[in-house]
């Protein structure tokens, strides 16, 4: 049976110790269960709610951590670009390199990723209908780049409300690459805790069930030891101990899919 790809870290580097524990972790969770894993983790989170919240270590030293989790551990890295030079030196360490879904549409920074000729995971806005990621396929393609994965992470519905239409999954299917399902996310609520974003991590399960009944073609999970004292999304973060089981009760959908 095809492994279940996962994406699946801590929303941002807090610190190396915090990275590493969690990376180990989840290198022992992947040699168990039959997953194609990647470790995610941002050096920075640029789009926070307040100007007052963690945004993560920069690039130079987040990029030094990850490359000691690829080190040590032998995983492969994803993380975050949110400016066009950023892409070359993220591609150093990367194995795929995710445009985030507010910046789903900007041109220069989607051919910065593109020319890096690594894989790039792009999330849709919450404000974009999926038949319109083409257009965001064509400026990858453009380039010569056909490494591409479409993330669903939820749409945005009324004040501070995402909800997940499951046949977006079908119509992202429909242009040809592979769509992750990015299951913690899609449980957000944009600034819904007033200086930061508030989320129920209680419906991440579900919908990640449902996404890969609907043909998913990988997940994505925010995780964390202590997600309720996570210096960002903590609210939705997955808490780590729980997540193996998680993964096992998923997995049983999968296998029945495939």
């Amino acid at each position: 049976m095809k492994r279940l790809m996962v994406i699946a870290g801590p929303c941002v580097i807090e610190s190396e110790e915090s990275v590493m524990q969690i990376a180990e972790a989840m290198k022992d969770i992947s040699d168990r269960l039959p997953l194609d894993y990647y470790f995610k983790a941002s050096f920075d989170k640029a789009n926070r709610t307040s100007i007052d919240s963690y945004r993560g270590p920069g690039i130079e030293k987040g990029l030094t951590i990850l490359k000691k989790v690829k080190d040590e551990f032998g995983l492969r890295i994803v993380t975050d670009i949110h400016e066009n030079w950023q892409a070359e030196r993220v591609a150093e360490v990367a194995d795929i390199i995710q445009i985030p879904a507010f910046l789903c549409r900007q041109t220069d920074l989607l051919i910065a990723a593109a020319k890096t000729g690594r894989k790039v995971n792009i999330k849709k806005g919450q404000f974009m209908a999926p038949w319109d990621m083409k257009n965001v396929v064509d400026k990858i393609e453009k380039v010569g780049n056909n490494q591409i994965l479409l993330c669903e992470r939820g749409t945005s519905f009324g004040y501070n409300c995402l909800v997940v239409d499951m046949t977006g999954i079908v119509e992202m299917k429909k242009l040809g690459y592979p769509v992750v399902m990015d299951a913690t996310h899609s449980v957000q609520k944009p600034s819904g805790d007033g200086t930061c974003t508030g989320g129920n991590r209680t419906y991440v399960e579900p919908l990640a069930k449902a996404a890969i009944a609907a043909g998913a073609d990988a997940l994505f999970f925010e995780v964390h030891p202590t997600p309720d004292e996570a210096l960002s999304d903590g609210a939705n973060s997955v808490k780590l101990a729980e997540f193996e089981e998680m993964l096992k009760r998923i997995l049983k959908v999968y296998e029945a899919v495939q």
